[in-house]
């Protein structure tokens, strides 16, 4: 298995901003599709193990999202700082902190999955988890935690790529763990020839395999293909510093990531005054939105790259074209998305929902939310930009003001006065006021560029 570097490698620097955005997105989006996929795969075999394993898993969603939010988080940070070292032409510096990254998230996530491991049974019952249930989480999550540090492969590893210009590899990593995982679950779940069925505790085990793999696939890549990072322990003057650097984006960024689900949460609970159907309902929409804003998300992961390496080399143009171009392409993309999704509507409130009443409810959502996505694609976007830029509490600001001040009241508010309708709407006024307010701010960074190249927060 050989990867080269030189094509799979995208010059940000020079040529059209269209073309090299583009060159670096589709690959990454073939990924995600890949790795969705088998999520999905994995999410099947568990439900056939029965509602209480399904119900088990279901628990272990926040604690796990906590780890992997806290290592996209430094991952955003690695990939801004080794993307504006590489504008400025300093291959050294960036693979010191290549290194540091690998080093510092292996020592967290060790720590937070240790302290995970030994007070689980209290962490899920505070979550709301019945005694019944916590075998079988116990089950899955002790396997997680234990293999949880295989996570600084697919994330970390890949931000290192990534920030170099390369999204094809990242993609073939993401592409072999997720079919490596698809492919262990049913044999360790349900077992085949000598290996017996371990039922919760095997899918646990695909996943660390496929992590574990694609751990070694990065270390390979990195140390010995690329040589992007140090195969020995740098100075401690070196960790000191770009640990620092790292951290001074990448903890703002995992709080930004964790306050997603903070906001979901209470959106469901509004949501749950209108009954099961409506929290049915809510939950389709919410997976089917993952879906539908998938280019968006893979753009979140190859624009930042761009806007760091060309803030490196001192091309603001760049930086501002680069923005423009994407949030325009991701309001045009979305309108035909939504076209798309109202199409199919029907058919898709029928094969989720068993009774009219969800599917009906299922059909207003796709009528009114998806409608705001590309308003949501701008703000995602500019989020993403800040982190790039340096900028990381505005962007953790901007996160806050999105679900805190637009979102999350405004569509109360609308739930207050016209029902599930008005909830709706309101979500999606929300997402315009805030693509307005994003937009707006990230367009004002240019009226100083002298600030904007010191990129001090």
């Amino acid at each position: 298995m050989t990867i080269k570097n030189k094509r799979t490698k995208q010059d940000l620097l020079n040529g059209p901003v269209s073309t090299a955005l583009k060159n670096m997105t589709i690959p990454l989006i073939f990924g995600m599709v890949i790795l969705m996929a088998f999520n999905l795969v994995d999410t099947f075999f568990v439900s056939m193990l029965g509602t209480q394993p399904l119900a088990a898993i279901s628990f272990t969603f926040p604690v796990t999202f906590t780890v992997i939010s806290l290592s996209i988080g430094l991952g955003i940070g690695t990939s801004a700082v080794i993307a504006k070292t590489l504008g400025k032409g300093d291959e050294e510096d960036a693979k010191n902190a290549a290194t540091v990254a690998l080093m510092l998230t292996s020592i967290i996530v060790i720590i937070l999955s240790f302290l995970g491991y030994l007070f689980s049974s209290q962490i899920f019952t505070l979550l709301g988890a019945k005694s019944e249930l916590l075998p079988l989480i116990h089950d899955y999550m002790d396997l997680w935690f234990l293999g949880s540090v295989g996570l600084i492969g697919p994330i970390i590893g890949n931000a290192v790529l990534r920030a170099s210009g390369d999204t094809h590899t990242p993609s073939f990593i993401m592409g072999i763990a997720g079919l490596t995982n698809a492919i262990l679950d049913p044999i360790f779940i349900f077992g085949f020839g000598p290996i017996p069925a371990m039922g919760i505790q095997g899918a646990a085990l695909a996943t660390v395999i496929s992590w574990v793999l694609g751990l070694a696939l990065i270390i390979y890549i990195l140390g010995f293909q690329r040589q992007l990072i140090h195969l020995k322990v740098p100075e401690f003057a070196v960790i000191k510093n770009s640990g620092k650097q790292i951290l001074k984006i990448g903890l703002p960024a995992a709080g930004a990531n964790m306050l997603t689900p903070i906001a979901a949460a209470v959106m469901t609970a509004i949501v749950a005054g209108y009954g099961e159907s409506a929290v049915a309902a809510f939950g389709v929409g919410s997976r089917i939105e993952s879906i539908a804003c998938l280019v968006v998300l893979a753009l979140s992961m190859t624009l930042p790259p761009f806007i760091s390496q060309n803030l490196g080399a001192g091309s603001l143009s760049r930086v501002k074209q680069g923005y423009k171009v994407s949030t325009k392409f991701v309001l045009l993309w979305q309108v035909g998305v939504y076209g798309l999704l109202i199409l199919i509507s029907p058919l898709i409130a029928g094969a989720f929902a068993k009774e009219q009443s969800v599917a009906d409810l299922i059909t207003l959502f796709m009528w009114i939310l998806p409608l705001g996505y590309g308003l949501q694609g701008v703000v995602i976007l500019t989020n993403s930009s800040f982190n790039a830029l340096h900028k990381p509490m505005v962007a953790l600001m901007l996160s806050i003001i999105r679900l805190f001040i637009f979102y999350v009241p405004l569509a109360y508010v609308g739930s207050y006065f016209y029902g599930l309708t008005g909830l709706f709407v309101g979500a999606l006024l929300g997402n315009l006021c805030m693509a307005g307010v994003s937009y707006y701010l990230f367009n004002k960074q240019f009226t100083n560029s002298k600030q904007l190249s010191s990129a001090k927060v």
